[in-house]
């Protein structure tokens, strides 16, 4: 799949001041009347997404935890996307691991956020992980950062799913999904409405993505 980047209007100009790009193939003018829901979106695993399935608009999220530009964006506009756009049925979210080789204990966070996923505790262990990144990627205390927040029952499931070839393979999925995107740097959100996807990379303010969702959102 081949992106062009452009430029639409003044979302991408805020996109851009933002730290952001904007890309897309096609044009707005020829999006397809397609629901979201039809875009082959593959390996979702159910325990890592929030919202309806039939929401207008989907949103993959390619994250590392140890990736600073990303626990700026959990802590601020996800969080606000969540609250504004997911639980009103407006966006389906997807949280797609994409740790990268630079960080030395990326990959391990990955893991444990993954098996956490699998015991419904992926945003506990999220929230604790980007909360505290500075501390556990000096120190590569991951399993002490993540059992601050989980039950001894829980984290003794976690150490045994984590050794598992299932897991390591979930998150390479998600890596091999990430490249088809052309995603080279963490976060890149990937948004899909009305037949057309839209590749975000960095940080975006909410108040810059609330522009755009609602754009799409009144768009035809």
């Amino acid at each position: 799949m081949s992106w062009q980047r452009i430029k639409v209007g003044v979302i991408a100009v805020g996109l851009l001041a933002a730290g952001a790009y904007l890309s897309f193939g096609g044009r707005v003018a020829q999006a397809a009347a397609a629901d979201p829901q039809s875009v082959n979106l593959p390996d979702v695993d159910p325990h890592k997404t929030q919202g309806s399935k039939t929401a207008p608009i989907v949103m993959e999220t390619f994250s590392d935890f140890q990736c600073p530009a990303c626990k700026q964006l959990y802590l601020g506009t996800s969080r606000q996307i969540a609250d504004s756009y997911v639980s009103t049925g407006k966006v389906y979210f997807i949280h797609r691991d994409f740790p990268l080789p630079g960080h030395a204990y990326s990959r391990i966070a990955a893991r444990y956020g993954r098996a956490a996923s699998q015991l419904g505790k992926l945003e506990q262990v999220e929230q604790v992980l980007f909360q505290n990144q500075e501390k556990w990627e000096q120190t590569g205390d991951v399993d002490g950062t993540v059992a601050s927040v989980l039950t001894p029952a829980e984290m003794t499931k976690i150490r045994a799913m984590i050794k598992t070839p299932a897991i390591d393979a979930a998150i390479d999925k998600d890596i091999a999904l990430g490249k088809t995107y052309n995603v080279t740097q963490t976060p890149t959100t990937v948004i899909h409405c009305k037949g057309q996807t839209y590749p975000v990379s960095g940080v975006v303010s909410y108040d810059v993505l609330r522009t755009f969702l609602d754009q799409l959102l009144s768009s035809k």
